[in-house]
Parts: C-alpha cells; structure tokens; sequence
C-alpha cells in the first residue's frame, strides 16, 4: 500500500508516558489494573489473570480453539456448556503457558454439536498449586451447521486497524466500531489483513485540519518501528487494550490473514531495506519475528493438511453453504515491481500456493466460495513511482505480470464450472464494489465474478483507487474520502456483512458504514453465472 504514508514520529513520548504494554489513558476504556504488565515477572503475588480477555477461531461444525493470555506462568483450564449457568459442563485441560509464547496459549474444543451455541469459560492455575485460580473468563460462540438449515451463516469482514497514526483514542471511546460490529451478532469476523501497524508507530497526539485534536494510547512498542519478536508482540498486544475488542473477541470467532503492514509497507520476501528507522534491513528476518508473534497472539489452527501453522494460507469450512478461502498475497510473491514481465511463474501467490487453491476450489462442495484476498484483483495500487504492489499495472491491455496468474486461476475456474464465487478484500482503505466481466476486458477467458472492498476498520482513509481494464471491472460502488489519510474523526470507518440464507442459499452483501448506515446491498444467487 505505498500511498499509505507513514505518520512521521515528530518527538518520541516521554519515558512516564510510555509503559510497556500499559494504558495511558482514562478509565472509560475499562482496563483492568493487570494488563499494566505486558512482560510479566515470573514470580508474582496474588493468582493469574487472563485480563487480555480471550479469543476463538478454527470454528467448524464440531471443533474451535480458544486463546487466552495470562498475566504470569499458568495452566489453562477451559468449561464448555450449552448454557450460560454452566449447569453442566464438559472440561478441558489446557497447555502449561509461559514465557515461550509471550504467556499466551490456546485449548482446541472437540466434539461439539454443530449449529449450536457453545458458552466457555477460562481459568488460569497456578502450576505450582493447582487450587490457586484466577477469577474465569468468558465467551461464546456458534459452531458452523453441519447441514442447510433455516439459520443460515452470516459474517462480517474489514481490516486495516491502528494505521497512518490513528490507534486508540481514548476521547472517542477507542475502536468503537467493534461494539457496532459486536451487536450484530455476526458467526464470524475475517480480518483481511493489516491486523497491526507494526511499521507505523503512533504520536501522543495529532492535530486535524479542523483544530481538533486527536489523542492515543501510548505503549512503548508503538513509539518505533518493530523489529524485534517482543516489539511484534506488543503491536498484536496493543489492539487488546481496547475494551470494544476484548468484548467482540469474547463473543464472535476470528478468521485472521495477513499482509504487508503485519510486517512493514509494501515487503516481499528477501527485500533489503533502504529505510533508516530500521536497524534490521532484512525483511525476511522481521518476517519470521511476525509471522512467531502473529501466531501467539492470533487464534490459528493448523492448516489442514499442512502440519505445521507457518502457512497463513488455508480453507475455512463453514458448514454446506460457505468455504472461505483464505490467500497469503504477501509471503511467496515476487518483487514488486513495474510488473509487465511477459512471464511469470511466481506472481503474487507463488507457484505453490496456486496449485493449492485450484484443488482447493474443485474439491469444494459448498454452495458459497469466498476467496479472501489482502489485496484487490483490479484496483492499482503504486509502490513508488515504478513499481507496483498488487496484482494490476493500470496497462488495460492483456495480462501481463502478476496478472497472468489470476488469468490462469480465473481460467481454471471458468472450464472447471466452479460456481459460487465471490472476492473478499480490504487494503485500500475505502469502501467499493466491483463487477468483472469479460465483454468489458482485455482478456476474456473467465466467468462474470464480483469483488467487495471494506475497511478501514481502525486507519485513516484514501482516496479511491484507479481501476485496470485487463478484467474487465465496472464500479458500481464506492465511497472513498476526497483526501489523503482522514481520520476516524473526520470519517466513518467501513465493515462489510456478508448473510446466506439457509433456505434459498441467496447471498447478500452489504457494505456497512460505522454509524449503522448501510450504504450498498448486492444479491446474488446460488449456481448463477455472471450475476
């Protein structure tokens, strides 16, 4: 995202306001007196506390796997039950957590009825005496449907949180969105990447072009840069402050990608920085200290298939209406680059990872095919002067560069009959609507498909980007500020919901504003082509 700037770090905040991991900040963001240790001592009074709130993700029909975050070495102890009272539970015995992971740990749930409210509580333990517990946490969740029912699936999806200088701002109640999105009740979350803004550290304050002035919490990681695995650690820590996203995590399940900013701006593997603020020029080292703290701190289950929880990209099954399929655009692209190269093998997913979801997609046999993408298919997006960082170069002609491996995925998809497939994306800080058509594009080998852009959900906002004819897109709908990074001040944030009814299996997207506006509804039917 290279028109995404950097918010210059004016003057460092001073050694009183800045704690690590701590809230500087009134009482209306309800932090409890515990989360002021984000590196706890291993020798502490009183029992453990799962302050940092707790987290769901991996739901299918009958697994999940919940995470929680102690304050000290623990042991986690989980209860399930179909009722709030807890009046009969099935127990868990969770992992030892401790300083190898930051003090976070998770618990896979098996066994679980599917399409059914699950409520859980932790506990955290003293390992040295077991009968010493800290005070439960709580949460629920849903499992996915094991087969159509009237219920349906419904989920909400957006990404970019804390960027361009905007994190928590206290005045405003923090990320107040979440507590929107949280009443919606939604199955799920799929945060399209750019969890964190690792790369873009945070001022005390800012001051807007109206005069007014916006204030954020302050922890030592988001005064620099992260380099380091404990600074990575502390930008996933940082979102946690916020009450808003402890409520909404305590209530609806994750499914998190990644991007660039999980990283640093616009990176791609074996870069070398030429960027003063570093003192690690190697990205493909920052990288591994991320990709370690994104999976302690994110609710990750390992890829199906893969053995190990390394590979970001992955299928989420949703029971018979809806498999999400979810793309790491960032870790085994090429460089970018001005990206007309008449051959490309690598492109933006790697060779690999293409193979992947081409078998992945003909093996579906959900109704519903949503390919979550962290970058846009048709919207150009700079990297520099030259270079280029998504997939499109603004040549409307035929594919050429990173273009040429959506052409043969889209191929694929058009002469396998692969219905029921809908693009999911964020990135650009705005949000649209775009519908791909062959009669419009340069190249035309592929079935009529539709891309949904959201966000941002906690960053400022951009001015709309320019299409690429290659693909044939047509905006039929956007909304974008008419400058440069506006604030969550001085603009709404954006979310989108995704609904599938579970009787007519219709698809509805809904592009959402925060404030409760809908701003734009599209319809589509199941095994239509070109809708």
């Amino acid at each position: 995202m290279s028109h995404r700037p950097h918010r210059p770090l004016v003057s460092s905040p001073g050694r009183r306001a800045v704690l690590r991991g701590s809230l500087i900040a009134p009482a209306a963001l309800a932090l409890p007196p515990a989360v002021a240790s984000a590196a706890p001592a291993l020798h502490l009074a009183g029992r453990p506390e799962a302050s940092w709130g707790v987290q769901v993700g991996g739901v299918t029909s009958s697994s999940a796997l919940l995470w929680v975050r102690s304050d000290r070495p623990a042991r986690m102890l989980v209860e399930t039950s179909a009722t709030e009272s807890f009046r009969r539970v099935r127990r868990w015995h969770g992992p030892s957590i401790g300083p190898g992971t930051d003090f976070t740990g998770t618990t896979p749930l098996y066994g679980l009825p599917p399409g059914e409210q699950v409520h859980y509580r932790v506990t955290l333990a003293d390992p040295a005496d077991p009968r010493r517990t800290g005070k439960p946490v709580y949460g629920t969740f849903r499992t996915a449907p094991a087969r159509r029912g009237r219920s349906g699936v419904r989920f909400l999806w957006s990404g970019d949180i804390a960027g361009q200088g905007w994190g928590i701002n206290p005045d405003i109640g923090g990320y107040r969105v979440y507590e929107e999105m949280r009443r919606l009740d939604p199955d799920f979350f799929l945060c399209s990447g750019d969890s964190i803004y690792a790369d873009g550290p945070l001022e005390e304050s800012v001051t807007l072009p109206d005069g007014r002035v916006w204030r954020n919490v302050m922890t030592e990681e988001k005064a620099k840069v992260a380099e380091t695995l404990d600074e990575y650690r502390g930008n996933f820590r940082y979102n946690l402050l916020d009450r808003n996203v402890r409520r909404f995590n305590a209530q609806v399940p994750s499914v998190v990608q990644w991007d660039d900013h999980e990283v640093r701006n616009n990176w791609y593997p074996g870069q070398i920085l030429d960027d003063a603020r570093y003192t690690e020029k190697n990205v493909d080292i920052l990288a591994a200290r991320s990709v370690r703290a994104f999976q302690e701190y994110v609710p990750l289950a390992p890829s199906h298939g893969s053995g190990h929880r390394s590979r970001m990209y992955r299928v989420v099954h949703h029971g018979p209406l809806l498999d999400v399929f979810v793309l790491d655009m960032r870790s085994y692209r090429n460089a970018n680059s001005p990206n007309r190269q008449a051959d490309d093998t690598t492109g933006i997913l790697g060779a690999e990872q293409l193979r992947w979801l081409k078998r992945a997609l003909a093996a579906s046999r959900a109704e519903w095919k949503v390919i979550a993408a962290d970058m846009p298919l048709g919207l150009v997006v700079p990297d520099g002067a030259t270079n280029f960082e998504a997939v499109a170069q603004g040549d409307p002609g035929a594919p050429l560069g990173r273009e040429l491996q959506i052409a043969e995925l889209l191929r694929f998809v058009k002469h396998r009959r692969i219905t029921g497939t809908v693009w999911l994306t964020a990135d650009v800080h705005y949000t649209s609507a775009q519908h791909y058509a062959p009669e419009r594009a340069a190249f035309k080998d592929f079935a009529p498909f539709w891309e949904f852009v959201s966000g941002p959900l906690a960053a400022g906002g951009f001015p709309a980007n320019a299409l690429d004819g290659t693909f044939g897109p047509d905006r039929v709908f956007v909304r974008a500020p008419d400058r440069a990074n506006v604030s969550p001040m001085e603009s709404p944030q954006y979310f989108g919901e995704v609904e599938i009814d579970g009787s007519s299996a219709e698809l509805t997207v809904r592009l959402r504003a925060e404030g409760g506006a809908v701003l734009f509804t599209k319809v589509l039917r199941p095994g239509r082509v070109g809708q």
